[in-house]
């Protein structure tokens, strides 16, 4: 009750405690959280959709990739495999929209996006993503210099998915010259899979196979996406921390005639700094607790702002939670019980005077 009394008894100054380390911890949970989110985006896309990955041999992004297709029907020659399909994955203005995702894809993997209306696309004919469809509300659409009909809108639990569009792999092979950009291969057995991808790898030497799991590991996209946005959130949450501990330092020397008075009524050392302690573990927590709804309740609108189309996504772990609210609770109380047992210290007159001056 006495650590409430002296928050209500200051409240302009637990006002900018609490707004600092609400802002300090907002903004390492969402740099980290939006990061987390697209890559988890794409992992899952990819983990969804088969055991097996094949890409160009040599190329880091899957955008530059060129893959026969032709290799699909040796493929399911193969013992164990169940299925595959070939996709080329692009980017490109759609309209009046200045990129969308642009997903050709051979027509066994048209079920994997769910229809809300219309039915899936013939040669010249697309189906729109759910958050771009809301875009248009024409019957064709134009991608770079050629037109294509609208024959219906899916959805996908998947963001940047629904902010793209499908069509039929010839007809982006025609749009980004190229054959596939990757094929995904399904094995009837786990037991099975490195078998299968050795056996593939072994049909073409232009062409590196990898297992699904092995390839979102490897990725050097998600590594570029997780060291940029490890220094950015890193850098933020330190100056936010250090923020924290300033402001809780100024805000304690700024009280020293008040410690000053408690300890020539004969209140200890102990005392101050149990008080003190209780203070800031309090304006902490829910400073913590507000940054974490706000921070949440932002995440959750992100994929329904249509002007993102559903590119921008995120997901907050808990290690991620955890991690930020002891690192708050430590740097707070740093910040304002190492002042205040110095000040403890101190001779009382001496504090009153200080704190007069």
């Amino acid at each position: 009750m006495t650590a409430i009394k002296a928050l209500r008894k200051n409240p302009l100054k637990s006002l900018l405690i609490f707004s600092s380390i609400t802002i300090a911890v907002m903004a390492i949970f969402l740099i980290s959280s939006v990061s987390q989110g697209v890559i988890g985006m794409y992992s899952k896309m990819i983990n969804s959709d088969g055991d097996i990955i094949v890409t160009q041999k040599g190329i880091s992004d899957t955008f530059f990739s060129n893959v026969d297709i032709g290799l699909i029907q040796k493929i399911n020659e193969l013992k164990h495999v169940s299925s595959s399909y070939a996709m080329i994955v692009g980017a490109s203005p759609v309209g009046h929209i200045p990129i969308a995702g642009i997903y050709g894809t051979t027509a066994n993997h048209f079920e994997h996006y769910k229809l809300l209306r219309g039915v899936y696309p013939k040669e010249g004919e697309v189906i729109l993503g759910e958050n771009l469809a809301k875009q248009f509300s024409t019957s064709n659409i134009n991608i770079g210099n050629k037109k294509f009909e609208i024959s219906g809108v899916y959805s996908s639990e998947i963001g940047f998915e629904e902010g793209g569009l499908v069509m039929n792999i010839s007809d982006a092979g025609v749009l980004f010259n190229r054959s596939a950009s990757m094929l995904f291969v399904s094995s009837s057995s786990p037991n099975e899979i490195e078998s299968i991808a050795k056996k593939i790898s072994d049909l073409s030497s232009e062409i590196e196979v990898k297992t699904t799991q092995n390839f979102v590991k490897e990725y050097n996209q998600f590594k570029i996406i997780e060291n940029s946005s490890l220094v950015i959130s890193t850098l933020a949450f330190a100056m936010g921390l250090m923020g924290i501990a300033s402001v809780m330092s100024m805000i304690v020397n700024s009280r020293k005639e008040e410690f000053g008075i408690m300890r020539a009524l004969g209140k200890s050392r102990f005392f101050i700094i149990k008080n003190l302690f209780f203070e800031t573990l309090i304006m902490s927590i829910s400073a913590y607790i507000f940054a974490l709804l706000l921070s949440l309740g932002i995440l959750a609108l992100l994929p329904h702002i249509e002007m993102l189309q559903g590119y921008v996504n995120g997901t907050l772990s808990l290690s991620t939670a955890l991690y930020v609210l002891a690192s708050t609770i430590f740097m707070a109380l740093l910040g304002s019980l190492l002042p205040a047992w110095i000040a403890s210290k101190t001779d009382p007159i001496l504090l009153i005077n200080q704190g007069c001056a």
